[in-house]
């Protein structure tokens, strides 16, 4: 990294100049205060333009642009995400929590009553159940996820976030080996955010993501693209008490597949709901 004075808006500058090719301008400009606030401790409001960098935090810098030039995601260099209210741990094992799952909890917080029982299936990082969690104190959730490692990931952002009403269970949603953490007790709300992305979108999505982020928490075949939602509409159907809600983030392009698979399967009221940017991403429904 070449620069011509030790200046952070130098620094900033070569950011720009090294990672113009992989990211737009808005998105390399938010990267480099979130290593700005790493490495230098400091708020962006502090960061102005005379802050001047030492040498040791100038190769703290050096360092971390390497690994961004090879399209490591910056939440697994600095090994944390932020995500609703929470601080979240992640890694190579669970995907990073996006925007639009923000949306989901929001949505899922405002139909909940305060001591619902809820079951966030898929939960990788553990996210959607913690932020609900953070939410609705008095909820009894559970998390489940086939994957130890992201189970791991999970069960440490709770500690992290001293947040006791969830369990994480290890669970294949494929096989239908279903549990329930209450006994005879049926669940209020079911949740998810499943694998949802076709194999045929991959020489869409940015290379980042595509060789970084877990593979079996992002694809499935395009010939099966519901095979999550099929398993998870078979799991409510057990474990949803009646009038119970059920909640799914969804690829928009299959929106209208996923909503003939709820109306064909004792649900009612189902529901498309938009994201931010006006795309079909979240579904909601209630069993009959």
């Amino acid at each position: 990294m070449v620069i011509s004075t030790n200046s952070a808006v130098a620094v900033r500058v070569a950011f720009e100049k090294a990672l113009a090719n992989l990211y737009p301008k808005e998105e390399i400009c938010s990267i480099f205060y979130w290593c700005a606030e790493e490495i230098l401790r400091k708020k962006r409001h502090e960061i102005h333009t005379k802050y001047l960098v030492s040498e040791s935090e100038l190769l703290l810098f050096f360092n971390v642009l390497k690994r961004l030039k090879r399209g490591e995601p910056v939440q697994y260099i600095f090994g944390k995400t932020y995500f609703d209210m929470l601080t979240l741990k992640v890694n190579p094992s669970v995907l990073i929590p996006r925007p639009e799952t923000e949306e989901l909890v929001a949505i899922v917080a405002a139909e909940a009553t305060e001591s619902a029982r809820i079951a966030d299936l898929c939960t990788g990082s553990g996210c959607i159940a913690l932020a609900l969690a953070k939410r609705l104190p008095n909820a009894k959730i559970i998390a489940t996820d086939i994957s130890k490692k992201a189970l791991e990931t999970a069960k440490r952002n709770a500690e992290i976030n001293n947040i006791s009403n969830v369990i994480f269970i290890e669970q294949d949603i494929l096989k239908h080996t279903f549990s329930t953490l209450f006994e005879e007790e049926k669940y209020d709300i079911i949740v998810s955010n499943p694998p949802y992305v076709l194999e045929s979108e991959k020489e869409k999505m940015r290379f980042n993501v595509l060789y970084y982020e877990p593979e079996n928490a992002l694809f499935v075949p395009d010939d099966n693209p519901l095979k999550f939602y099929r398993a998870i509409v078979d799991y409510a159907l057990q474990y949803l008490n009646p009038q119970g809600k059920l909640f799914f983030e969804i690829n928009e392009n299959c929106s209208d597949q996923t909503m003939q698979l709820l109306n064909k399967n004792k649900f009612s009221k189902v529901e498309i709901k938009k994201d931010l940017k006006g795309k079909d991403r979240f579904i909601s429904a209630v069993l009959m």
